[in-house]
C-alpha cells in the first residue's frame, strides 16, 4: 500500500478520504473481504449501504489522522451523517472518490505482485 490520501469536499470543506490497513480491517470485519465489499461497491448502482459504510471508515480514519497530525479534535462521523453527506455530494461523486482513493493506494502492491 502506498501513502494516498483522496477527499470528499461537503459544504465547502474538503475532507480527507484514506484507504489503508485500519480500514482494511473494518471493511474485512463487516464483509468477511475486501473482494465481497468491492463487488458491492462496483458497477452501475452501487450498494447504498456498503458504499455509506466504505466511506464512513475512510473519513473516519482522516479525520483520526488530522487530529494526530494537526492537533485539531475533530469528530467523527456517524454513518447517519455519512448517509446525509452522500445524498448531498451524490452517489457517483462520493463513488468516484472512494474507488479513486483505493485504486491509488493499492497501486504498488499491484505493481509488486
Amino acid at each position: 500500500m502506498r501513502d494516498y490520501r483522496g477527499s470528499l469536499t461537503y459544504k465547502d470543506h474538503k475532507y480527507m478520504l484514506v484507504f489503508n490497513l485500519n480500514v482494511m480491517e473494518t471493511i474485512q470485519e463487516k464483509y468477511g473481504t475486501i473482494e465481497n465489499w468491492g463487488s458491492l461497491t462496483d458497477g452501475a448502482e452501487p450498494d447504498a449501504a456498503a458504499l455509506k459504510y466504505g466511506v464512513w471508515a475512510m473519513l473516519n480514519e482522516g479525520i483520526d489522522i488530522e487530529n494526530e497530525e494537526t492537533g485539531s479534535e475533530l469528530q467523527p462521523f456517524t454513518l447517519k451523517q455519512v448517509g446525509r453527506i452522500l445524498s448531498e455530494v451524490g452517489m457517483d461523486t462520493a463513488s468516484d472518490a472512494l474507488h479513486e482513493t483505493v485504486t491509488e493506494s493499492v497501486k504498488s502492491d499491484e505493481k509488486n505482485a
